[in-house]
């Protein structure tokens, strides 16, 4: 691959990388609002609230999936700061939702043993 290929395969990255930050970002400012409900018993619109951020995350992984199957395919890209960033996001922010699940059963756990 020429070294115009390999420049045009990196610019690819770029939309991909913004689409993952946007969603994987979605997804983070969607959970704090579910947490922030929960707090207030409100747990129906906490589960409401994760099950969008997970289809935000949906979109983050399916633009990251892209590329992993391009390069699946032999598409080859050059090393982007960005997109490893997005990657990096998005890694994080799947544990912040695996998390905020899992401080949200406490809290029904809590509320309902002080009943």
């Amino acid at each position: 691959m020429t070294m115009m290929g390999k420049q045009k395969k990196a610019e690819e990255l770029i939309p991909v990388s913004m689409e993952i930050i946007l969603h994987a970002g979605n997804a983070r400012n969607i959970a704090d609002d579910a947490f922030k409900l929960a707090k207030q018993q409100d747990f129906d619109g906490a589960a409401q609230k994760m099950d969008e951020a997970d289809k935000e995350m949906v979109l983050a992984h399916n633009s990251q999936t892209s590329v992993i199957q391009g390069e699946a395919q032999g598409v080859e890209y050059e090393y982007s700061p960005l997109f490893a960033h997005a990657q990096d996001t998005l890694m994080t922010i799947t544990s912040e939702l695996l998390t905020t699940n899992k401080l949200i059963d406490v809290l029904k756990l809590m509320l309902a043993k002080k009943e």
